[in-house]
């Protein structure tokens, strides 16, 4: 059976050491929390970029056209 716990890896940059192990579950808590927070930044940004668009619509500009107003 494969292993479908998250890994962790270590890597000693003075002799290349490599290490491999099953994150604990404070790590894959926090796994899970940074995931969700990617998500929300996500829809955040793809939010203002609609918001940003429905006001050029608005405006009767195009980006370029704005982009040439603001210099």
């Amino acid at each position: 059976m494969a292993n479908t716990k998250p890994q962790i890896k270590i890597v000693n940059c003075e002799t290349g050491e490599e290490i491999v192990r099953d994150a604990n579950l404070d790590e894959i808590a926090q796994m899970k929390l940074d995931a969700a927070n990617e998500e929300t930044r996500k829809a955040e940004v793809e939010a203002n970029a609609q918001a940003k668009a429905a006001l050029l619509v608005r405006l009767g500009l195009t980006a370029d056209e704005l982009q040439t107003i603001l210099g």
